[in-house]
């Protein structure tokens, strides 16, 4: 979850989805052991880093004979742990980046994730450990890097399913990171027709629901969102609709005004950006009743059906 900054004032509930809320978020994502005022994304300073990450990818088959023409998506309230229909390649040709945020390692390495890179409009820590669930005498905490690296896992497997090519910014494959500069420099690299950076949040007792960060408009050093904005807004509210209906959970009752959407300037992962990105803030790992959705794995892979239908309808819309 990108640290926020920001004093946000508890707003009503505008929306009431068919299910009372699923995960609530903070606005960022920054609950961090090593420092409090992180994100997940940025561009790069001077400090060390480890060597470069691998982004690992999953490819679909890019070379299928002939690309289907778009069908309904499957009703993932019925099915959830489905994609799409068997033998419906239905992103064939489309490349999706898919960002797990924080690493489990990052714990580590607090120096290193300390390191302040550009992120256009300043410098921020290189990344943060992310949050937890609040452990117990009979249970350890779930991280939230944990946590995304599980939904992110779901959603590559959903997508390439499909017939998209899966790039991940990290498989928790390297010792910590990557810099949230590296996150965005990844996803410009692949020249994707998507990028979702998946998170939770660690908001307070009581704050639930997910929303989806979209980029404001940013021009400052190497940060120019500009063309980046409009095509973002629209793979958010997609992503916001479509997790809605796979997870039956509602936006958060926190921010947003009850639409499930956010809009920041000071994340690096969009700021720097030069496709359409959004981050998800699945849900609020302090909050009792978000924790316990958001460690169950029969709702994760709801919602990582829901990213996927959401990125689907983008891509088709």
């Amino acid at each position: 979850m990108p640290y926020d900054h920001r004093k946000t004032a508890p707003r009503p509930l505008a929306l009431a989805l068919a299910l009372a809320g699923c995960c609530a978020a903070l606005a960022g994502c920054g609950a961090s052991q090593a420092s409090e005022s992180s994100e997940a994304s940025g561009k790069s300073g001077t400090q060390s880093r480890p060597p470069a990450a691998s982004a690992s990818s999953a490819t679909g088959d890019a070379a299928a004979t002939e690309q289907p023409s778009r069908s309904p998506l499957p009703d993932s309230s019925a099915s959830p742990g489905t994609s799409a229909p068997s033998g419906v390649r239905s992103l064939a040709g489309r490349t999706v980046v898919v960002d797990p945020g924080h690493n489990p390692g990052n714990f580590r390495h607090s120096r290193e994730i300390n390191e302040k890179v550009n992120i256009g409009t300043g410098r921020k820590e290189c990344d943060t450990t992310g949050t937890s669930t609040n452990g117990t005498s009979t249970q350890a905490a779930y991280t939230e890097a944990a946590f995304t690296l599980d939904v992110s896992h779901r959603l590559r497997d959903i997508l390439t399913a499909r017939g998209a090519k899966v790039v991940l910014t990290h498989d928790a494959d390297r010792p910590w990171g990557p810099c949230i500069d590296e996150r965005a420099r990844i996803g410009n690299e692949a020249r994707p027709d998507a990028v979702v950076s998946v998170h939770a949040d660690g908001s307070a007792v009581g704050n639930r629901g997910f929303h989806v960060i979209l980029p404001a408009r940013v021009s400052s050093g190497a940060a120019d969102t500009a063309p980046i904005v409009g095509p973002s807004r629209e793979l958010g509210e997609s992503i916001a609709d479509r997790f809605a209906r796979a997870t039956g959970t509602a936006p958060a009752n926190y921010l947003g005004s009850g639409t499930g959407l956010d809009v920041r300037e000071d994340l690096g992962g969009l700021n720097l950006s030069t496709v359409p990105k959004v981050f998800v803030e699945c849900g609020n790992m302090r909050d009792p009743k978000d924790a316990a959705l958001l460690t169950s794995a029969a709702w994760r892979q709801k919602a990582a059906q829901g990213i996927a239908d959401g990125i689907e309808t983008y891509l088709h819309g």
